[in-house]
């Protein structure tokens, strides 16, 4: 008889176990139940999410998440699944499931909010133009006028540049230039395939600090962008703890230690205090 109790214990030990495993229904409880996440981060964009060789991501967005997913998890050890997440399949990613978060500067948008659940802004950036070092022609953002604007696959930075408000802000005329990504459009501006490449300051100055004199920012803003936290369309509870986390990183100084730490040298004027949150409704 003790030995089929014992087995019926195991039983139901196995039977709690697998229901457990298969009982959350947020992110923020896989993560406290499971101790395990996955999180979604570019893997092209240096001083922001940047993989060379094996081991995980490096950069400023890669410190945000593992700083909030700490957070998440309440002192619970995390083991953290990193995958590349490009700007042109980020809603997909989320959507079917193959990541639980993403943090890959992912602007909020009006016509991303139908699509997904954003926890932040975690910083606000503002929108710039970097252009070949010696091209004298463009000073401003008014000179990208009749222009080659890199349009990279999955961002919607050029239609700040290109069209009329509400959406746009400058409606400038301009040629735009097809790329797979932001490295992609770096490449070709550094290969004179195009004359400018315009999107968060942050990210620009990451690929300028990389390669130190070939490119200038224009330090011309051309808006304000708000950089959240990708979650799954109507995970709510994630939303909320993750905008509580963004608060704490912010109050303890850890924001603004890791905007030194990733662009302290590039001569910007960092973020300095804590977005007010988008709200999860």
């Amino acid at each position: 008889m003790r030995g089929v109790a014992l087995a019926g214990a195991a039983v139901a030990v196995l039977a709690a176990a697998c229901g457990s495993s298969g009982s959350y229904t947020t992110v923020v409880s896989k993560i406290r139940i499971t101790g395990h996440v996955v999180v979604g981060t570019k893997w092209d964009q240096p001083s922001l999410g940047l993989l060379i060789g094996p081991g995980d991501p490096q950069g400023f967005d890669v410190d945000v998440a593992r700083y909030v997913v700490d957070h998440l998890a309440r002192g619970r050890h995390v083991d953290i699944t990193w995958r590349e997440s490009p700007s042109s399949a980020r809603e997909a990613l989320l959507q079917n499931g193959s990541v639980d978060l993403v943090f890959a500067s992912y602007s909020i948008t009006e016509a991303r909010l139908p699509k997904v659940t954003f926890g932040g802004p975690y910083v606000l950036v503002q929108q710039d133009t970097m252009v070949r070092a010696g091209d004298a022609r463009i000073k401003k953002v008014a000179d990208l006028r009749g222009r080659r604007l890199c349009l990279a696959e999955g961002s919607n930075s050029y239609r700040r540049i290109v069209d009329p408000p509400p959406d746009g802000k400058l409606d400038l005329p301009a040629a735009l230039v097809d790329a797979a990504n932001y490295s992609d459009c770096v490449r070709k501006l550094s290969d004179g395939e195009l004359d400018a490449v315009s999107t968060e300051n942050l990210l620009l100055a990451g690929f300028a600090q990389q390669d130190p004199g070939r490119f200038r920012l224009l330090n011309d803003p051309v808006s304000e962008e708000k950089w959240g936290v990708g979650i799954k369309k109507g995970d709510t509870a994630t939303c909320e703890a993750v905008n509580q986390a963004i608060a704490s990183m912010w109050h303890d100084g850890t924001a603004t230690r890791l905007l030194h730490k990733w662009f302290g040298k590039t001569g910007l004027e960092l973020p300095s205090r804590l977005p007010k949150p988008q709200g999860c409704a």
